[in-house]
Formats: C-alpha cells, sequence, structure tokens
C-alpha cells in the first residue's frame, strides 16, 4: 500500500470505476469484446497530477477483490497514494462505452447502483486523517450523483476539509443520468459547492445547478464572464474559475479554455485537433493542468494555456488517465499537433 508523503499537495475523493469501452470501434449492439479501462473523474485528475509532480492522495471505497485492487495497484503504478482507500461491500461501480465519431456521439451506459462506494455511509471514512496535511481537497458532481449517502459523506468531507483550511476545489461533472435516487442535482450541489475556492464548471451545468443562462449568441469568451460574474454571487469563497470548450470545424476539433482568477479574465486560443482517440477524460486533465499551475505559482496566462494543453493531450490516448509528462505539455505549447516521429 503506497504511502501518502507529508505534506499531500492535494487529496481526492471519488468513486473509482472500471470502464468498459466496445472493441473496435463497434456499436453495443455489434461487439463481442470490451477494453477494460480504470476511471473515475478525481482519479484522473489525480493520476495527471501526480505524473505533472504533484503529491496525490486518492480516497474511495472498493470491495476487497481482485479487480478492485488491480486497478488501485495501477493507481499506485502512476504515484497516486491509497493508503486512506477504504475496503467494503461487494461490487465495483461499472460504466460502458460505445464510440462515437463525426456522425453520431460517444454514448455510455452507467452500472453503479449497489457499488461499494454507492453504499458508502457516513462515519467509514476518518476525514481528519484523510485531509491531515492536505493542501487542497478536490472533489467533483460525480461523487454525490450516485446515492444519498455518499452526497452525506461529500457534505462529511468538505466540512472537514472548511474547518482544517483546506483549499477546496471543485469540478461541477453534470452526469443527468445518474441522479434517481430522488434528489435532483439542484437540490444538492449548491450546499456542496458553497466552500469551494476552485471551481471548474460549464455552462450547461451552471444552468443545471443554479438556474444561470447566458446568451447563446454570444461568443464563449463573453458567455464565460456572464457565467462567472452570476457564479460569483452563488459562491462567495470563489476565486478561480476554470472552463473549457470544444467546437468543430468541418472535421477538425476545437478545443480552447477560459480562466478566470482574482477577477481577472484570460483565455486560450486553443488546439486544432484533427483526429480524436478518446474524449473521456479531458476535463479532468484540464482540471489536473490548472491544479498544477495554481499550485506552482504559475502565472494565469501560462496556467490556461498549460491546463488547455493538458486537456488537447488526452484526446490522443485511449482510456480515462491522461498518461503524459509535463515536458510533453510543454512541448505541446510550443508546436501542437504533430505527426512527427521523435527519435
Amino acid at each position: 500500500m503506497m504511502m501518502t508523503p507529508s505534506p499531500v499537495q492535494v487529496t481526492a475523493f471519488g468513486e473509482f470505476m472500471m470502464r468498459l469501452h466496445s472493441a473496435g470501434s463497434q456499436r453495443f449492439l455489434q461487439t463481442q469484446e470490451y477494453k477494460a479501462y480504470y476511471a473515475g473523474a478525481e482519479a484522473n485528475a489525480c493520476v495527471l497530477l501526480s505524473r505533472l509532480g504533484v503529491t496525490t492522495r486518492y480516497v474511495t471505497r472498493v470491495p476487497q477483490n481482485d479487480i478492485a485492487l488491480a486497478g488501485i495497484q495501477q493507481l499506485q503504478g502512476h504515484g497516486v497514494a491509497t493508503d486512506h482507500v477504504v475496503y467494503g461491500g461487494e461490487k465495483l461501480g461499472l460504466y460502458f462505452t460505445e464510440p462515437g465519431n463525426h456522425i453520431r456521439p460517444t454514448r455510455v451506459i452507467y452500472d453503479r447502483a449497489g457499488s461499494s462506494y454507492a453504499e458508502l455511509q457516513p462515519g467509514m471514512i476518518d476525514w481528519t486523517k484523510s485531509l491531515h496535511d492536505s493542501q487542497y481537497f478536490h472533489w467533483s458532481g460525480v461523487a454525490p450523483a450516485v446515492s444519498q449517502s455518499a452526497a452525506d459523506v461529500c457534505a462529511e468531507a468538505l466540512a472537514v476539509a472548511k474547518q482544517q483550511g483546506v483549499i477546496i476545489s471543485a469540478d461541477f461533472n453534470y452526469r443527468s443520468t445518474l441522479w434517481k435516487y430522488g434528489k435532483k442535482a439542484a437540490d444538492i450541489m449548491p450546499a456542496l459547492l458553497q466552500s469551494s475556492e476552485i471551481v471548474v464548471a460549464d455552462l450547461d451545468s451552471a444552468a443545471v445547478y443554479y438556474g444561470i443562462n447566458t446568451d447563446a449568441n454570444a461568443p464563449l469568451e463573453e458567455r464565460f464572464k456572464q457565467c462567472s460574474e452570476a457564479l460569483k454571487k452563488q459562491l462567495p469563497d470563489m476565486k478561480t474559475l476554470g472552463m473549457s470548450f470544444r467546437k468543430t470545424d468541418g472535421s477538425v476539433h476545437i478545443y480552447s479554455g477560459a480562466f478566470m482568477h482574482k477577477g481577472q479574465y484570460y483565455f486560450s486560443a486553443g488546439y486544432k485537433l484533427p483526429y480524436i482517440t478518446d474524449q473521456i477524460g479531458t476535463g479532468d486533465a484540464f482540471t489536473a493542468g490548472m491544479l498544477y499551475g495554481l499550485m506552482n505559482g504559475l502565472e494565469p496566462p501560462v496556467i490556461i494555456e498549460f491546463a488547455t494543453a493538458c486537456g488537447a493531450l488526452k484526446q490522443s490516448i485511449h482510456g480515462d488517465w491522461a498518461i503524459i509528462s509535463k515536458l510533453e505539455v510543454e512541448q505541446f505549447i510550443l508546436t501542437g499537433s504533430s505527426g512527427r516521429i521523435i527519435r
């Protein structure tokens, strides 16, 4: 079991899962095999942060079996500390993906009801110990979406984080098909987000959680400013807001980012991506890049370029994890997409 160096720069919490991806770019109704990847929004962020040199601790609940253990060992292999993972229950959460293309979208089917994480109860995790010496606590809107008890544990963690003076980072991460336990996201998320200092959001989730609507005819930069100003009224502790955007120009994807920090706005012109290998995990890579920049005191224009490059590079990699290095990110910022061979 990998122990966490002290102090811990980021402790993250959420559901750890296995993703089963339809092989050969086939639809669910066609495929006879699936490729397996380990996943989870917060775990995805931890993997990249750790690869960038940030000390990370991941907290979750998984069953005591070899399927879960294999995934935990993979996290450890990327440098993520797992000594505060708790074990119990019978099932690792699953989700299935069907690859999309330029004609139809990627599809996701969740199988998370009754998972070890969904059955997590307050008191099962000692948050005073799990957050000891932590500088940042990161979570996302996926964490409370699977059950009322998981939402209660989120509230428990956030209360301890605030009490201990830990900086709280939140990714809105709205998933419409997960909220099935009798509560709407708007009933739960605003209270949980209240103490967030660092926020990653998107225009759609802001509309769901807070009823914030922006001018659909305005440029994305203006819509980001409108959303940011409205969110400031809802989240008094928010100092930083990040948002990534995706649009298409023919067959080319254009991936860009926006950043608000201490009242000032910064934008990345973005990257043209001629080919997408796997979009899932892109937002988590963007989040990790943004947190890396903040923790290392980079200037805001540098932070948004670095975060956007992380999100763009993730889309060249199979699976949920951005298996990239700081050097690769810096090279990508300089050169953009490249088909050359590095020998």
